[in-house]
């Protein structure tokens, strides 16, 4: 029994005198693995991912429950919450929100281009999007979902020698827009085109960029195989950018090894190419440092020639001298492959490199590397990019990362002590109702050993007042995750809550977020609600870490202060700030409503089981606590008449789960509400007599 796999998959069962098609899942096919034991088990690989036969391939497992697209790259836009662009090889371009539903694929859809790309979206507005496929260039309206094809030339590139083209694109043609002018696109065959109009005209504004050798522009494959898909093509430019600091500074990287910078924006260039890098080699991505003019990393990628060594290179003097920062020796291995390098917008000398295998952090510029893996699958790591204080990886296998909120690591140098307790700035939080755990307030801490006591957080605000308080060693508790009213009521007539004393956001919802206390990095993110478990507005807090003893003094505290900004989306939607604060205002005097309500109807309750369990019937004042009762406590039958209670609880929860404008009708409703219950308390009063300090006394 022979299998082979290429574009199709085959199977021989005459010792590989005859095939015949072995249908598989997905095209292009990669490797099989046969039980030595039971040869109808297979686990099969192909551009789709793998899938596994128990019965000798006549079905295979879903693909369908596995992250393990191949991502060429990733481009990223300023939404709220900002969305990532890619192309998947062998399938679609794909657009998913960096804060997407795992279980649902609500935020997922395509884009223009197909399985190369590159995808990126027009600065200005992210319904319009860039996207190319094998070379040819188009733009798609998302509104629409029109693609307008623009390919440069106009030249089919299917079946030509390299020789033969007007411009010669590649499968994975470099695109770029202008960090200075958001109407300018850069695209990328042997020469840089420019675009102000998406498209629509284009203009050439360089000379041949690439070394073009004679030997390497016929037909893709010769003499073997021709693979002329309109893609292979030896000597076209391969990475584009323009510095963020210099308009008209654009540096190039070829895929037969030429680097170029043009200081002019395009009139003349120069050949930069490092005297020491091999020639030939693939220039995979170029970072125009964001803190220094003139300076410029260049990651080069020689795996495809038997070259398997990490050439990252940097240059201060726009490409006069180039340092390399790879020799082997300082942290990434001397057979590891470079693909990708960036540096942190908001940290000078803070590098991240991607290579064949994983990932690599240096905060000396370069000078140094260690492995910065932590959870990240070994796998070819294509691209990076810094967006937001996240760090964004797309992998050749296993589909796009996210690295939630880097921005410790710009307060950590070789000067850094490592042996006292460390409270990070933390980076400014959303109050926000989608993604809150990666997208609200982060208050990471570092902790040098295991504390003797607590680890307590305390939230402050803008007035000294303390908000909430988080204590490591305090009992875990957790949330009910049902949705209902705020304060605990599922709404008028259902059955009345198990605990009605509960806060309004810990019955529903997530449980309350506690800190850690491990040796190393630690993170708490604040839910941005007060003790009551009421949400609390935007506005300036401070976050204060106390490591406490075994003997219950405070071993160290640290303070710093952050921002809960108001989500974006609500913003443009015409809340404001002030808006939010009248709410929180309303919902505080809910939560005082609800647990006045509470108290009330759990005094009634117990009145009653005293009155019906007493030894001498006291029936006039049984009949009177029932009738109050009938005001105050909903039918306990489906879908009862609501009492008092149930009114009450119903309108926290009008307000409690979203960010408003209060309504007039919910603050007049609230008024109603509050003079009922004032009334049903002299009732209880008149009848009970009034209400005792808890463990006053044992009557009713």
């Amino acid at each position: 029994m022979v299998y082979a796999g290429a574009e199709g998959f085959f199977k021989s069962t005459d010792g590989g005198k005859t095939f015949s098609i072995f249908r598989t899942p997905h095209g292009d096919n990669h490797d099989i693995w046969i039980s030595p034991k039971d040869g109808n088990i297979l686990i099969q690989s192909n551009d789709g991912g793998a899938n596994i036969s128990t019965d000798g391939g006549r079905t295979w497992s879903t693909q369908m429950n596995q992250p393990t697209a191949e991502i060429y790259g990733v481009w990223l836009d300023n939404q709220f919450p900002y969305k990532l662009y890619g192309a998947q090889q062998d399938n679609s371009t794909i657009i998913i929100s960096s804060q997407a539903d795992p279980s649902s694929t609500v935020d997922w859809r395509s884009g223009p281009g197909c399985e190369t790309g590159p995808i990126m979206p027009y600065p200005r507005d992210p319904n319009i999007v860039y996207g190319s496929c094998k070379g040819q260039y188009g733009v798609m309206n998302l509104k629409t979902g029109q693609e307008k094809n623009y390919w440069i030339g106009g030249q089919s590139l299917y079946g030509n020698p390299a020789r033969d083209l007007i411009y010669r694109m590649q499968r994975v043609s470099p695109m770029a827009t202008s960090p200075h002018d958001p109407e300018v696109l850069y695209y990328g065959s042997q020469y840089l085109h420019r675009t102000r109009d998406k498209g629509a005209t284009w203009e050439k504004i360089s000379p041949d960029l690439t070394a073009n050798p004679p030997c390497c522009q016929g037909a893709s494959g010769e003499p073997i195989t021709r693979d002329v898909t309109g893609e292979e093509f030896y000597s076209t430019l391969y990475a584009i950018a323009e510095s963020p600091l210099e308009k008209g500074v654009i540096w190039t990287g070829a895929n037969d090894g030429p680097f170029h910078v043009t200081r002019n924006n395009g009139k003349t260039w120069t050949d930069v190419t490092p005297r020491d890098l091999p020639t030939g080699g693939r220039v995979q991505y170029i970072e125009p440092s964001p803190h220094r003019k003139g300076s410029a990393y260049y990651a080069v990628y020689r795996w495809l020639l038997g070259d398997y060594q990490p050439y990252i290179y940097r240059t201060d003097d726009y490409g006069t001298t180039w340092t390399r920062l790879t020799d082997g020796k300082n942290g990434i291995p001397a057979d590891w492959p470079t693909r990708v390098v960036r540096e942190d917008p908001d940290r000078e000398g803070l590098l991240f490199a991607g290579t064949e295998f994983g990932i690599f952090i240096s905060f000396d510029n370069g000078s140094h590397w260690q492995s910065f893996q932590l959870n990240l699958p070994n796998v070819p790591v294509t691209d990076i990019k810094v967006h937001h204080g996240d760090l964004v990886v797309s992998t050749q296998g296993r589909a796009f990362w996210i690295l939630d909120n880097i921005t410790s690591l710009h307060e950590i140098s070789p000067q850094s002590p490592t042996s006292e307790v460390h409270l990070f700035k933390p980076r400014d939080g959303y109050r926000t109702r989608v993604g809150p755990n990666n997208l609200g307030p982060m208050i990471e801490y570092y902790l040098p050993s295991l504390p003797e006591g607590p680890v307590t957080i305390e939230i402050i605000d803008a007035n000294g007042v303390l908000v909430n308080s988080y204590n490591s060693d305090a009992p875990a508790t957790t949330g009910r995750g049902a949705r209902g009213g705020g304060a605990g009521a599922t709404g008028g007539g259902e059955q009345q809550q198990e605990d009605p004393d509960a806060p309004t956001a810990r019955r529903f919802g997530a449980p309350p977020p506690r800190p850690t206390k491990s040796v190393g990095l630690n993170r708490l993110v604040w839910d941005v609600r007060n003790a009551a478990g009421v949400t609390v507005p935007p506005g300036r807090y401070r976050a204060l870490l106390t490591v406490g003893k075994k003997d219950g003094n405070i071993r160290r505290s640290r303070e710093q202060p952050f921002n809960v900004l108001i989500d974006p989306r609500v913003a443009e939607d015409g809340v404001t700030v002030a808006d939010l604060q009248e709410q929180f205002e309303h919902n505080m005097r809910m939560r005082i409503l609800i647990t006045s309500v509470n108290e009330l109807a759990a005094r009634v309750r117990d009145a009653q089981t005293k009155l019906r369990n007493a030894p001498t019937n006291d029936g006039d004042t049984l009949t009177r606590v029932n009738a109050i009762a009938a005001k105050l406590l909903t039918e306990p039958v489906r879908y009862g008449k609501p009492g008092l209670q149930a009114h009450i609880t119903y309108l926290a929860g009008m307000t409690a789960n979203i960010d408003q404008k209060i309504g007039r009708d919910a603050i007049e409703r609230y008024e109603v509400l509050r003079k009922e219950l004032e009334a049903v308390r002299a009732d209880v009063n008149r009848v009970l007599g009034p209400a005792q300090p808890v463990g006053a006394g044992n009557g009713p």
